[in-house]
Order: C-alpha cells, then sequence, then structure tokens
C-alpha cells in the first residue's frame, strides 16, 4: 500500500531546458520536495532556486556534494546527451533512483552503460519521454490495445520545434536575436555533444511507435539527414524502418514553421497510426484523436482520455511505482526506450554511411 513518505528529490545538471519542467511537477507535488539543485554553472540555476524556493543552502555547484548532503530518493538528470551514460555512472553508486530526461543516450553503448550501472545498484532507472504523457497519444495507446483498429502495420510521425534555443523551461519563448547569438555557444549544435534534430527527437518517434507496435522492432533502418551549410549537426532527418510487415516513417524537424504547443505548423506534429482495421491520427497538444474504422470508415473525431492520477506525468507516476512495486511500462521503461536507442544509433549509421543498415545491437 502506498505510504505517507515524502520523497526528496534532487536535480542535477541543467544543460536541458526541461529540467525546469520536471522540477515544477516535483514542486507541485503533495508528497515530494526539491531538496537540492547543483550544476557547475550556477547562473543557470537562480531562477529555478527563486521560482521553486531553493535555499543557498541547496545550490550547489559539485553535484556530487549535493547528493551527499541532500540525501536524496531520486536524482533527476538533464545533462547534454552525450553525457547521460556518464552522469547516470557517477550517480548509481549514491544509490539512488534515476530519472533522465529524453533522449535515452546519444549511442547505445551509454545506454547499456546506464542500464548496468543502475542494475548493479537494484534501484530503478526510467528514461522521461514528455510526448507520452499527451493525452492524444495516451488515447490512441488505449485503443490499439483494445484492438480498435486491429494489428498496427505502419506508424508516420512528424515532430520538433522552431529550434532548442527558442524556448525555456515551461516553453517561455526566446526571441530570434537571443537564440541565434547563443546557437556557436551551445551544445545543442555541437555533433561531439549529441546535438542535432535526429538524437533531439528521433527517439520520442520510434519510442512511442514501438510503445505502438507493442514492442516489436524493426528489421532494417534507411535514414538520410540535411545538415545547413552554417551547421555541423542535422535539423531535418528522415528516417524509414522496415518491419516484418512493413514500412514506417519517423521525420525530426529543427525550424517547423511554427512551435506546435503554439501553433500547429504544417505537417502537423505528431503520429498517424495505421492498422489492419483502422487508421487513427494523433496530433501533439489537439484535444481530439481522429479514428477510421471498417464499421465507420469517414474519420471522425474522439475526444481525447482526461489523465488520472499516477497517469498523468513521470514524477507521480515514478513515486507510485516506488511505493506499490509496480515495475515501470512504457516508454519509461528502459526496455522499450532501449529498443528506441537501437533504432536511433541504426539512423545514425545509416545517414552517415548513406545505405540501409540491419537494426544494430
Amino acid at each position: 500500500m502506498p505510504t505517507e513518505k515524502t520523497w526528496k528529490f534532487a536535480g542535477v545538471n541543467f544543460d536541458h531546458m526541461h529540467m525546469g519542467d520536471l522540477l515544477r511537477l516535483v514542486y507541485e507535488h503533495p508528497r515530494a520536495e526539491i531538496v537540492g539543485i547543483a550544476d557547475e554553472q550556477p547562473a543557470r540555476m537562480e531562477a529555478t532556486a527563486l521560482k521553486f524556493g531553493v535555499p543557498n543552502g541547496r545550490v550547489y555547484a559539485d553535484f556530487r556534494r549535493c547528493i551527499e548532503e541532500t540525501q536524496p530518493d531520486v536524482v533527476l538528470l538533464c545533462p547534454m546527451t552525450s553525457r547521460h551514460g556518464e552522469y547516470v555512472e557517477a550517480v548509481a553508486p549514491y544509490g539512488t533512483h534515476v530519472l533522465v530526461e529524453k533522449p535515452m543516450a546519444s549511442t547505445l553503448m551509454d545506454a547499456d552503460r546506464m542500464i548496468r550501472a543502475m542494475e548493479a545498484t537494484g534501484k530503478t532507472l526510467v528514461i522521461n519521454w514528455p510526448l507520452a504523457w499527451y493525452p492524444p497519444h495516451v488515447t490512441t495507446k488505449r485503443l490499439i490495445d483494445e484492438g480498435v483498429i486491429g494489428d498496427v502495420i505502419e506508424v508516420h510521425y512528424y515532430d520538433g520545434n522552431r529550434g532548442p534555443l527558442r524556448h525555456l523551461a515551461d516553453k517561455i519563448e526566446v526571441g530570434d536575436g537571443d537564440a541565434l547569438r547563443q546557437r556557436s555557444e551551445s551544445w545543442w549544435y555541437r555533433r561531439d555533444t549529441g546535438g542535432g534534430s535526429l538524437l533531439d527527437y528521433l527517439g520520442y518517434g520510434v519510442t512511442l511507435g514501438t510503445w505502438f507496435y507493442g514492442g516489436r522492432a524493426p528489421v532494417e533502418v534507411t535514414t538520410t539527414a540535411f545538415n545547413p551549410a552554417d551547421s555541423e549537426v542535422d535539423e531535418h532527418s528522415v528516417t524509414v524502418c522496415r518491419y516484418e510487415r512493413g514500412l514506417s516513417k519517423y521525420e525530426t524537424r529543427w525550424g517547423t514553421f511554427t512551435d506546435p504547443w503554439t501553433l500547429q505548423p504544417q505537417p502537423k506534429c505528431g503520429f498517424v497510426v495505421v492498422g489492419t482495421a483502422g487508421t487513427i491520427s494523433s496530433y501533439d497538444y489537439e484535444s481530439v484523436i481522429r479514428l477510421q474504422t471498417r464499421e465507420r470508415p469517414e474519420a471522425h473525431e474522439i475526444p481525447v482520455d482526461t489523465l488520472e492520477a499516477p497517469g498523468r506525468n513521470p514524477i507521480e507516476y515514478l513515486i507510485h511505482c516506488l511505493e506499490t512495486g509496480e515495475p515501470v511500462s512504457g516508454p519509461l521503461s528502459t526496455a522499450l526506450s532501449r529498443v528506441g536507442q537501437q533504432i536511433v544509433d541504426s539512423a545514425v549509421l545509416s545517414a552517415r554511411e548513406k545505405r540501409t543498415v540491419p537494426l544494430v545491437g
């Protein structure tokens, strides 16, 4: 049975703006508290500390000291993608549970480092994919599980935004000039730190796609990516996965005409799922999904499900799993996220070598 324990969370590394979103969810949970935050660049924590009332004595430049002094139950990690494996290995010996913000890692090798490090402690590792909490996609998965569209045979995914420097936590907008000035110094636009739209967004599509497919993985992957002349990383990628029963397409884009959380661009951001007995279009932030079935072949709108606790966000879900012993499932599980990472690694290899490759790993 659930306890009345107050769960202690520490936020470590603010490379990814989603740290602010995660800490807000901790702050809003009635039985969770922020016991410390840490970053090598203290200035990046100032707004967060002020917003959530984190006292100066709980703000650290050294994450090790933060963990040792605050003794958190859970560490939230938001480092640049290339450092996910390094940070999980460094945090794991402290015996905390760990939540890593998407993507899982920059390589399958790092993903496996993370899994091994946490398995050695017996603690829980989860990978948070914010799209997994969008009501349209949760509704789509429910209808798939209920057999409404039969067996899934195609997933079409298109997603992205105007660019990762165009917004902060809670989608606070950054102006064109400020975003452009930050670009030359940002890890998002460097290959060696895990930048690029493919590593930023493909994991979303293929991890949720694997969820829709019931865990099935593709046989082979073909990817092409576009790097603008002034960028060392891609800003647009298209990945085609061949499964045993057909093809699916996953497309990532920095440079959408509008951000989907303000105005859906065209193409719309989200998913279209095709089954043997129907289809579903499931677009980010929308209040309806559109369904076709053999009994009702005209596309018709279905209101999205209202999410209820403990399935509304990653913090309450993780606390629920820790308190009840229920295993983490769906996109947050390392098993499903690892399949997504296999596809991402395959896509990177395919784009680099300009050929179709078998699924790696």
